[in-house]
């Protein structure tokens, strides 16, 4: 990694538009509360870093740098030097002391990553620098340094380490059962992350549009053109509250195997946190600063990630939080609605799904002139 020496000359290629630096910013500040809770948790254990970047001979990390420098492009005032310029700039905004490395690799699929134990270094795909123009990439650069500054890097790769060690004695009785808990887990942990790396990246270009371009462009490629903004997000909105309970439980089989959220949810969650008051205090600059880290409280941080998983609860529009939410509430009528929202499974609603006692139904016994509650609609 190189000093970035904030006086540097990087600041040619950057927009000629004002954005707000944020000097000795805590990446507290930006991470998403189910984020914060773990790595302040992390934080606190003393030792925590130093004995796994001991084990740092037992993971693959010196092989994918090698790898890296010897099959990829490392970025440079002479190799991709607007990607330079940007990630400087990025390192400038958020006051990170050290700019990591950075590779451009083949690859069509647009992806960029952040890996490392020692030192970070981030990683860019060729799909994605072709796709992007460079506000919207700028966006994706400051994201990873988000990564970088969080500490991410570290993290991630350390419990990927653990989980690979707890899948090697899954033969211990009902160790399949603890792997897939761990797994589950850190999934959770990782899509939480994103989202707050999604803001941190906002924080570096201080533009939302571009942001919300490159989700979209990630999710349907270089057509803008054919995409607008507005529709996107009636995406997210659409698929946050279609459906009946049994697209709840797809939704949550579908999001499960994933280290990413879906684009869309990505979306609307940044353009919700940009509207938050949140948001504009940190550009006013008021912000957690680094070095008040360590006296980060665990248990606050605990907390502030139960609030907002409860506020999920309550505000999502989705079927199977709304029944939640009613089931903590004591809500009448919870098994009827759990047997309507199931009925399509079985191609019929069960009798006693209909909304008034079997006793006082009219012509009982004879074909229910009725359609069938539940019924999902017929496709082509």
């Amino acid at each position: 990694m190189s000093d970035i020496g904030h006086e540097q000359n990087d600041h040619e290629r950057v927009p000629s538009r004002q954005r707000r630096r944020f000097p000795g910013i805590s990446s507290r500040t930006y991470e998403h509360p189910a984020d914060r809770s773990a790595l302040v948790a992390l934080r606190k254990l003393s030792g925590f870093d130093v004995v796994f970047k001991a084990l740092s001979g037992l993971l693959p990390e010196r092989s994918l740098r090698l790898l890296f420098l010897s099959d990829s492009v490392r970025v440079s005032d002479a190799q991709f030097a607007h990607l330079n310029a940007m990630l400087r700039d990025a390192c400038y905004i958020l006051d990170l002391e050290k700019v990591p490395p950075m590779y451009v690799t083949q690859d069509p699929q647009p992806n960029a990553m952040c890996i490392g134990l020692d030192e970070p270094i981030i990683v860019v795909t060729t799909g994605l620098v072709e796709l992007l123009d460079e506000e919207e990439m700028r966006a994706v650069v400051g994201h990873e340094v988000g990564h970088a500054l969080s500490g991410h890097a570290v993290y991630r790769t350390v419990l990927l380490f653990l989980t690979n060690l707890a899948i090697r004695v899954s033969w211990i009785p009902l160790g399949n059962l603890a792997v897939m808990a761990i797994v589950t887990a850190l999934r959770e942990w990782f899509r939480k992350s994103e989202l707050s790396a999604d803001r941190a990246g906002l924080l570096v270009g201080q533009d939302l549009h571009a942001s919300m371009r490159a989700l979209m462009k990630i999710a349907g490629g270089n057509h803008l053109h054919e995409m607008n903004v507005d529709a996107f997000l009636e995406q997210a909105e659409e698929y946050e509250s279609g459906g009946d309970l049994r697209d709840s439980v797809l939704k949550i089989l579908n999001l499960l195997p994933r280290s990413h959220p879906f684009t869309t949810v990505r979306a609307a969650e940044l353009k919700k946190w940009a509207a938050t008051r949140d948001y504009q205090r940190i550009m006013d600059g008021h912000y957690p600063r680094r070095d008040g880290d360590k006296d980060a409280s665990v248990s606050d941080s605990f907390r502030e990630s139960a609030a907002s998983y409860a506020s999920d609860v309550k505000d999502s529009k989705d079927p199977l939080m709304k029944l939640v939410n009613d089931l903590a509430g004591g809500a009448s009528d919870i098994g009827g609605r759990v047997r309507r929202g199931f009925a399509g499974f079985s191609g019929s609603a069960p009798e006693d799904a209909r909304d008034e006692p079997r006793d006082s139904r009219p012509d009982e016994g004879k074909p229910d002139s009725r359609p069938d509650e539940g019924k999902p609609d017929s496709e082509g």
